[in-house]
């Protein structure tokens, strides 16, 4: 880790290797706490925006909190569950955390939700660790280090990890797989794949879709619609990191950790081949 002219602590290459398997750990140990709850007798509430809070969201947060505050104490957190507490913008580098990313997905008793942990570095995410518990994986990347995929088995820990890269787009004829969400769909993103003939869409949960796009399971993700940046930096480092690329709708690159209104991303686009994007 280095300090800025400004003191502004910036976590460097070295450090974030260094770095990458104890918040590996805190995304277990955070996944761990979500599936202990009993989702037939949890506690449901509403957040200002409507969206539903669990006390499972609650118990991930904590733990991801706690481990963070132990591993870097100087670095800012910017959690979904602790918003009022932010302070933008953010310089140098920060964590951005989801809890819980399909909250919906989790309360209908689904599988695909998500422990979403990032890095960010002067605006760009660097670091993202997506977390599966439900399905025993855990997606893991560093722009310019590679990514892999993990699964953790309970009681035996996490396996090897397995290096992932994106895909070439597909060859003409050939279909497109679009990675679409089960519960926030948007005409935008509708028209964006139907302007790709014979385009397949994969419905799925939470951050899944841009894990199925770092490892080569799915060629574009478009969300042409807001959302929050704790939902999309964890996936965006992930998806670089793997070979792939992410923009908004007119090609240009996304930036974190600003003074945007609510911390919301106007819209982007995943893609698994740089060389598809505008």
């Amino acid at each position: 880790m280095r300090m800025e002219a400004s003191n502004v602590p910036v976590i460097d290459a070295q450090t974030a290797v260094a770095l990458m398997d104890p918040l590996t750990e805190l995304v277990v140990q955070a996944g761990a706490a979500i599936l202990a709850v009993k989702r037939d007798r949890m506690a449901i509430g509403d957040k200002a925006d409507g969206s539903p809070v669990t006390e499972a969201d609650m118990a991930s947060d904590r733990i991801i909190a706690d481990g963070l505050a132990r591993l870097c104490p100087d670095i800012p957190v910017l959690s979904e569950e602790r918003v009022h507490l932010a302070t933008p913008p953010y310089a140098g580098s920060f964590f951005v955390i989801d809890p819980l990313d399909g909250t919906k997905e989790f309360i209908a008793g689904r599988d695909e939700f998500t422990i979403n942990l990032a890095m960010v570095t002067d605006g760009i995410p660097q670091l993202g660790i997506i977390g599966a518990p439900a399905l025993g994986l855990i997606w893991r990347g560093l722009v310019g280090h590679g990514a892999q995929r993990l699964s953790v088995a309970t009681g035996a820990g996490l396996s090897a990890a397995l290096p992932i890269k994106t895909r070439p787009c597909p060859n003409p004829g050939s279909p497109w797989i679009a990675a679409v969400s089960r519960s926030h769909g948007d005409s935008r993103s509708e028209a964006f794949i139907d302007s790709r003939p014979g385009a397949v869409r994969k419905a799925l949960g939470s951050a899944v879709k841009f894990c199925r796009i770092a490892e080569g399971g799915a060629d574009i993700y478009p969300r042409l619609a807001p959302t929050g940046e704790w939902d999309v930096a964890a996936g965006h480092a992930l998806v670089v990191a793997a070979g792939g690329k992410i923009t908004d709708g007119r090609g240009a690159p996304l930036r974190f950790g600003e003074s945007r209104d609510g911390f919301l991303v106007p819209e982007f686009i995943a893609w698994g081949d740089p060389s598809a994007a505008p």
